[in-house]
């Protein structure tokens, strides 16, 4: 079990500092590059602006601490290092290769798409350490270039990405297919628990599943591709009728993303139906008041249904006003239109991620 702490998302930071208008107008908000990158070879990075959970890792002998986010919607582990100059990098803990005795390197390159440009780097092995796990010889990237003020806001250090290795870049194989293929963990799958409440503790359980932390049962979902955690949706509805994703969809849980994103079609029929209207920033606001009036979401999946209520798709932001959890994308898949099911899904569902029978595990989160 890994703990992961609740930290101030780089939009509050940035809300903060009165600088969120003049980031976004630099930097637009390019989600579907984390999905399908325009540039070749890269390991793509999240839209990281809301997010806000963060765990600890160590890498190397003795161990150097990172804060790393820990991704569904990618592959591989990367930090930065102390090769780096970038004011990114120098704002962030480093790795030295030199410090550790089981340090390996390698002529490999790593690249990093993120919408306005790119980390790149080189990969290396050395020993990676998550919760009481230790995993030797594990391959992972080693930040030497991070290009303008992109990630220096950032509330972490790096990515640890726990997506299938067909999409991993270099084809490095992933933290979480090292311990299975050692023997480290109890069953072949892993937990996430996140909670807006900071006392109860959010967590990624390598091995196991905790059940005092969901009612009822799980529901198991077949995926329909192994590349993400990516599912089919039957229909998204409200009131009663579908108001998104009429005909079925895709789905990716993705804890790397922070909010619900989706087809512009179907955002913004719910984002009418929610009464969201666009700010300066392009955030989609909400009269706080009208929170109590609003309907639940529901997602059909698999024949289930997962209602999302108004206090989960509804975030309230420390200046008092409250933004609508949806945004818009596009990106359409020989599947159909995808949708990212980020966190603002997972907070409302104890989510199990079982790669033994390459399947998904939904369960009410208390």
């Amino acid at each position: 079990r890994v703990s992961l702490r609740k930290t101030k998302s780089l939009r509050q930071i940035l809300m903060e500092l009165q600088l969120l208008e003049d980031f976004l107008s630099k930097h637009p908000p390019s989600l579907a590059a984390k999905y399908f990158p325009t540039t070749a070879p890269s390991e793509p990075l999240a839209n990281y602006m809301d997010l806000e959970y963060v765990g600890t890792i160590s890498i190397g002998s003795p161990p150097q601490e990172f804060a790393v986010l820990f991704d569904t919607g990618s592959s591989n582990l990367w930090v930065p290092s102390v090769y780096c100059s970038s004011d990114a990098c120098a704002d962030h803990q480093r790795y030295n290769p030199a410090l550790s005795s089981t340090y390996h390197g390698t002529a490999n390159n790593i690249s990093t798409w993120y919408g306005t440009g790119s980390m790149t780097g080189y990969l290396a092995y050395d020993i990676v350490r998550v919760g009481d796990i230790q995993v030797p010889n594990q391959i992972f990237g080693l930040s030497m270039y991070e290009p303008g003020s992109f990630l220096y806001y950032a509330p972490f250090d790096g990515f640890l990405g726990l997506a299938f290795p067909r999409i991993s870049f270099a084809s490095a194989t992933p933290v979480f297919d090292n311990m299975m293929s050692q023997g480290l963990v109890f069953q072949n799958l892993f937990s996430i628990y996140l909670t807006p409440d900071e006392e109860k503790g959010s967590f990624v359980m390598f091995g196991g599943i905790d059940d005092t932390y969901f009612t009822g049962n799980l529901s198991w979902i077949p995926l329909s591709s192994e590349t993400y955690w990516q599912i089919k949706v039957d229909s998204i509805t409200m009131y009663g009728r579908p108001i998104a994703c009429p005909y079925g969809c895709q789905g990716i849980l993705d804890s790397g993303t922070s909010l619900v994103a989706g087809p512009a079609a179907g955002i913004n029929n719910i984002q009418y139906e929610i009464g969201a209207t666009q700010a300066k920033n392009g955030s989609y606001m909400v009269n706080c008041s009208f929170i109590s009036l609003l309907p639940d979401i529901i997602f059909i999946i698999n024949g289930i249904q997962f209602p999302l209520p108004p206090q989960a798709y509804i975030r309230q932001l420390n200046d008092g006003s409250c933004m609508s959890g949806f945004e818009a994308f596009s990106l359409h898949t020989t599947a159909g239109d995808l949708w990212i099911l980020g966190d603002v899904f997972l907070r409302r569902y104890y989510s199990v991620f079982d790669r033994a029978n390459n399947m998904v595990g939904l369960a009410p989160a208390l």
